[in-house]
């Protein structure tokens, strides 16, 4: 077996571990679940518990994997990185949820927006404007941003291969791309989930 033949078995087994750790981590944690909450009350009672749920968990799942994309892609920045299947695969998991988080999120968003004296964005604007104009907004477009760095993170990794360990400029793009795509996650994350405590939809 040739030394190529060796790396390109080490990246498959290393991208199909990975997977499967992440399958088997969420599996178990769905199972657990399911066991122990009925759906209903994971749910909630409310009109908006089903977009709410999907837009929580993808959000997390998200956060999840970009913490581990944003640790990869730091050890790509300084050319340390051996796992470099499994940041090809973890960037294009973090577009595909961040996709589904804003999908999920804009559905959510309806109920948050509702003409109603009860919807969350009429409490705040009556009790506490700041909340929505300033919290809220800047989290709803602050989200938006991770899907192009993500999407852009993950073409810039699958078009040039192996060549973006080779080239400075490519991992340092990379490594940019990730690193504030985490952090537009996280604010809006911790913004998303302070409007919740305060007015859930």
């Amino acid at each position: 077996m040739t030394r190529d033949d060796e790396l390109q078995e080490m990246r498959e087994a290393s991208t199909a571990s990975l997977a499967a750790v992440v399958g088997i981590l969420i599996g178990s944690a769905l199972a657990f679940t399911a066991a122990t909450a009925p759906i209903n009350k994971l749910l909630g009672s409310g009109a908006a518990a089903l977009p709410a749920a999907l837009h929580g968990l993808t959000a997390f799942l998200y956060l999840f994997v970009g913490t581990i994309g944003l640790y990869l892609g730091w050890r790509l920045m300084t050319g340390r990185i051996r796992a470099f299947a499994d940041l090809q695969l973890l960037a294009t998991v973090s577009a595909t949820l961040s996709f589904l988080a804003i999908v999920a999120g804009n559905w959510l968003y309806i109920y948050y927006r509702a003409n109603t004296p009860g919807s969350p964005r009429s409490y705040f604007l009556t009790t506490m404007p700041e909340v929505h104009r300033i919290f809220f907004e800047f989290k709803e477009f602050a989200a938006l941003f991770t899907l192009p760095l993500t999407v852009a993170a993950a073409f810039i990794l699958w078009h040039y291969g192996r060549q973006v360990v080779e080239r400075r400029w490519l991992r340092y793009s990379v490594a940019v791309l990730l690193g504030l795509s985490f952090f537009y996650l996280v604010i809006a994350f911790g913004l998303g989930a302070a409007v919740t405590k305060l007015r859930p939809a």
